[in-house]
């Protein structure tokens, strides 16, 4: 069942990059955020910028042919099976959610395609059982290098315990040697805003998010692992720039920080 009454991040996203697939209260949650956060439109398509950026990347100079996308929202072209194709139609790739409007349109986009894409409901977290799933050993455990994106999802998980940072060591450990991490979120240096917009997402959701963080916390994302095609953890905007005619933040209250990372 879709709860229509209650914000869906994805469905927020979807608004925010102007997608269809959203309804009334995730509308009215979105003005809400921009008056904490002006920027926050901005740093959407930013963000889904730096995804198509480094899939291809990968693809194309790293020679990837395995995603795993965490977190993967709704469909939005082009993505990600898209652009992997572009550079080699053998692509494979499995997306991962657990919103059922995301499901259900993932689904449907891909029934005609189901040799080489899948979609999985699960959360994310769950590392263990996605790795076991039929679709991840049919698709992409043949030991060929996967690139697993966490692309603005890590501030959807808590704290407590590590969990994003162990999430992020446990991916990368099921990983053949060589395979790359894709890693962006939402992050601030200002302790007041991180504070409003955690509480914020918090109440809207029904307590489903996690914190926005620090850029220090952040780059911790990236412990043991060698970054590739940027020499810094960065504003993703900054990541490969491929035009000057993409958006930009007005203000700079927060930013998506992330970068891609080598798998020893």
């Amino acid at each position: 069942m879709i709860d229509v009454s209650t914000p869906s991040v994805a469905r927020m996203y979807d608004y925010l990059i102007g997608g269809t697939d959203n309804y009334a209260c995730d509308r009215a949650a979105c003005a809400q955020l921009l008056e904490m956060a002006p920027s926050t439109r901005e740093l959407a398509l930013i963000n889904r910028a730096f995804l198509v950026r480094a899939v291809r990347y990968l693809a194309q100079e790293k020679g990837v042919r395995r995603f795993l996308d965490h977190g993967s929202g709704l469909p939005t072209r082009p993505n990600v099976h898209q652009v992997a194709r572009d550079i080699d139609p053998a692509s494979r790739v499995v997306y991962i959610d657990n919103d059922p409007l995301v499901i259900a349109h993932g689904r449907v986009m891909l029934e005609e395609d189901l040799a080489k894409t899948a979609v999985i409901e699960a959360d994310f977290r769950d590392t263990g059982e996605i790795f076991d799933t039929p679709e991840v050993q049919r698709l992409i455990a043949d030991g060929e290098p996967v690139a697993a994106l966490f692309v603005s999802v890590l501030h959807c998980i808590p704290d407590e315990g590590e969990r994003p940072w162990q999430l992020v060591r446990d991916v990368a450990a099921r990983l053949p040697s060589g395979s790359y991490m894709v890693i962006s979120q939402l992050a601030s240096d200002d302790p007041a805003l991180r504070d409003e917009v955690t509480g914020f997402m918090a109440d809207i959701t029904g307590n489903r998010w996690g914190r926005v963080r620090s850029t220090a916390e952040v780059t911790r994302f990236f412990d043991d692992l060698e970054l590739v095609g940027h020499t810094t953890i960065d504003e993703v905007s900054r990541w490969r720039p491929d035009t000057d005619l993409g958006p930009r933040q007005a203000t700079q209250e927060w930013v998506e920080y992330g970068a891609v990372a080598r798998v020893p």
